[in-house]
Parts: structure tokens; sequence; C-alpha cells
């Protein structure tokens, strides 16, 4: 029992660079409640995080971007540990983003939400999530704005959604136009292939003019 407390200690020490102060434990005891290998990972355009189920004499496995503000990484780490328990109860036999796991998501969220030490931007953002849960917080564009707000600022970029049409703008390096908006993406044109793309409305851009 001495040799787990002290291992959970570590792993609370370890995580307080990644969350918001007050979260360590809370995230620690779920490291705790299943056999479960978490990765702190670098950074994917794709992806904030990734739930793999046990296969093949491998553990379950989970990956969340280390570069994510600690607000972020607290809510993504969540979302995951929410696909690992719709797992253990369901199997496969459920939709990945079904009820099943909203109903998981929302039970550990509130303990999330009990502590009362989050930003109340963040609080009120989160609750407003609650009442209609998406896939992922980038399908939830007012929570992805408020949670972009804690991102370290980079004075040269800004949101996708904050540039005009047809403006061309710079993203990973590739030249674009941006285009109509689709739902919760821009179809932007890439300038040197001609090939259509949908990007994320808040996704940060360097904005080129004339």
């Amino acid at each position: 029992m001495a040799e787990k407390l002290t291992a959970k200690a570590k792993i609370q020490q370890q995580l307080k660079q990644f969350v918001p102060e007050g979260f360590e434990e809370m995230i620690a005891d779920l490291l705790f409640s299943a056999h479960v290998q978490f990765k702190i990972v670098r950074p994917r355009n794709t992806k904030l995080g990734d739930y793999r189920p046990a296969h093949a004499g491998k553990p379950h496995r989970i990956t969340v971007n280390g570069n994510l503000n600690t607000y972020s990484f607290l809510i993504t780490t969540v979302h995951e540990f929410a696909h690992l328990n719709t797992y253990l109860e369901f199997g496969r036999s459920v939709s990945p983003h079904g009820n099943e796991w909203k109903n998981h998501y929302r039970k550990l969220l509130i303990p999330v939400l009990d502590k009362k030490i989050l930003p109340k931007d963040i609080e009120t953002a989160l609750i407003n999530s609650l009442v209609n849960t998406k896939a992922s917080s980038c399908a939830d564009i007012p929570l992805m704005r408020v949670l972009k707000n804690y991102d370290q600022q980079n004075e040269t970029h800004v949101f996708l959604e904050n540039i005009p049409k047809h403006t061309h703008f710079l993203l990973q390096g590739k030249e674009f136009i941006k285009g109509e908006l689709r739902r919760k993406r821009f179809l932007c044109e890439e300038v040197s292939t001609k090939k259509k793309y949908l990007i994320h409305t808040l996704a940060e851009v360097i904005p080129i003019f004339d």
C-alpha cells in the first residue's frame, strides 16, 4: 500500500505542469482506477487526445498532447477516460460518442465542476456543454473558443473565423484561400495544388494581406 501511495504522489508531482492546480489528485486517481498506459505525447494536428482499448496483451492506452494549456489538458484527459470507462462497460457494442460515452463523460466532468476552482468562463462553458455534449471539445465551438483564451498568445496568428472570406493565409507552412463555411469548418483552397480542405473555424492561421 505504501508503495502505491508513493507512486501516486510521484504521478501527482509529474502532473503539476500539465493540469490546473488542485486537479492533480483527481487525474492521478483516474490513472490508478484502471490498468491503463497513459502517455503525454508530441502535438498532433488531427487530435488532442486518443484512446485505444487493450489488445494482444497490451493494456488500455490513452495519449494526450503535451502542448495543451492546463485546462484543455484536463478536459481532454477526462474525455479519453470517458472512452475507457465506456469500453469497460459496453465493449465495442456502442457508438464511440453515443449516449453511453456522453453519460460517462458527464459523470467524470461533474466532479471537476464541483471543485469550484475553474475560471468562471470555463466553468460556464462546461456547464453549457453538459446540456448537449459534443464528440469532443473541438466540436464544441463555444467551449473551444474559451479554452483557447488560455493558450500562450502568438501575436502573428489569428483564428480563421476572424479573417475575411477570400483572404490568403498560412497554415503549417502552406498557403490557402479562405472559402465558404461548412458547419464548423471553412472550405479552403490550397494555392499551390488547388485542392480543397475543410479547416476548423478556430484554426490559428497567419493572414496574408496585400
